[in-house]
């Protein structure tokens, strides 16, 4: 899965804008966001971004 492709199907199925931000920041190797800026759906996209995997968009719908 490329990154525009990704991005595009979290748009349209209408995924949790912060599983969003945390997958395309996991997707791209950026550092972790503070601490108490983590949400369960942030760290849930930082893991699957690092993956490269779209397995989990429907958990954030």
């Amino acid at each position: 899965m490329t990154y525009y492709e990704g991005v595009k199907k979290m748009e349209e199925m209408g995924v949790n804008d912060n599983y969003i931000q945390g997958w395309v920041a996991g997707f791209l190797n950026n550092p972790e966001i503070e601490e108490q800026r983590i949400t369960d759906e942030w760290e849930s996209g930082y893991e699957d971004g690092k993956e490269h995997t779209d397995a989990n968009f429907t958990n954030f719908c």
